[in-house]
C-alpha cells in the first residue's frame, strides 16, 4: 500500500466518522487554526501542519482509554504517511505515548494542544467571550489559579514552551492570533452588542 497525504477534506471526513462531539470539534479546528499560524510564521507547510492539528484527538471520543493508540491504527489503516502520523502521537508524548517531540511540527503541536484549552476557557469568562480582543496576559493571569480550567495540564505547556525555545508570553500570543483566524469556526469571535 502506498501512502498518500492526506487533504485537509479527508482529514476532516475522518474525524467526523470519529467523533459527534461538539466540543472535541472545537478543539480540534482551534489546534489545526493555531498549527497553520505557526507553521506560516515558521515558513514550514501550513497544510500539513494544519491536518496534524486537526486530526490530533482523532479517537478521543470513541477510544479515551486508547487514546493514541486507536488513532495509529486507524491513521495506518487510511494509508497515512508515517512522518505525519508520528507528528499526531507525539502530542500525547508522556501521558498517552512513549513519541519524543523531535521535529518542530512535534514540539509545536505538544506546545499547544492544552494551550488551545486554557486559551478557550480564558475567552469564555471575558465579558465578549472572544479571543479577538484578548492578551497573553489574560491567560497568564490565570495561569497560577490550578482550579481555573483545571484539566489543563500547565507542565505540559512549559516543556512544550522550553522545548520551542519561546518564553511562555509568547507561545501564548501566538496561540490566541492562530486562534483568532478560526474565531467564528470555535465559537470564540464574541458576543454581538448590535442588534439585527
Amino acid at each position: 500500500m502506498t501512502t498518500e497525504i492526506p487533504t485537509r477534506a479527508a482529514a476532516f471526513e475522518l474525524f467526523k466518522k470519529y467523533n459527534s462531539s461538539e466540543s472535541l470539534l472545537k478543539h480540534a479546528l482551534a489546534v489545526e487554526g493555531v498549527m497553520r499560524y505557526m507553521a506560516r510564521k515558521a515558513g514550514e507547510d501550513e497544510e500539513k501542519w494544519g491536518v496534524i492539528g486537526l486530526i490530533h484527538d482523532l479517537d478521543y471520543e470513541k477510544y479515551p482509554d486508547q487514546h493514541c493508540i486507536m488513532t495509529k491504527k486507524i491513521l495506518e489503516q487510511n494509508n497515512w504517511p508515517e512522518e505525519y502520523i508520528r507528528a499526531v502521537l507525539s502530542h500525547g508524548w508522556g501521558l498517552a505515548t512513549d513519541i519524543e517531540p523531535i521535529t518542530l511540527v512535534e514540539k509545536t503541536i505538544y506546545a499547544v494542544d492544552e494551550l488551545t484549552g486554557l486559551v478557550t476557557t480564558s475567552a469564555l469568562v471575558r465579558p465578549s467571550r472572544s479571543v479577538m480582543d484578548m492578551e497573553a496576559r489574560s491567560v497568564k493571569k490565570k495561569w497560577n489559579d490550578r482550579r481555573f480550567a483545571a484539566g489543563v495540564d500547565r507542565s505540559v505547556i512549559e516543556k512544550g514552551a522550553a522545548m520551542l525555545g519561546m518564553s511562555l508570553d509568547d507561545l501564548i500570543a501566538d496561540c490566541i492570533m492562530g486562534m483568532r483566524e478560526v474565531a467564528e469556526d470555535i465559537g470564540l469571535k464574541g458576543v454581538s452588542t448590535t442588534q439585527g
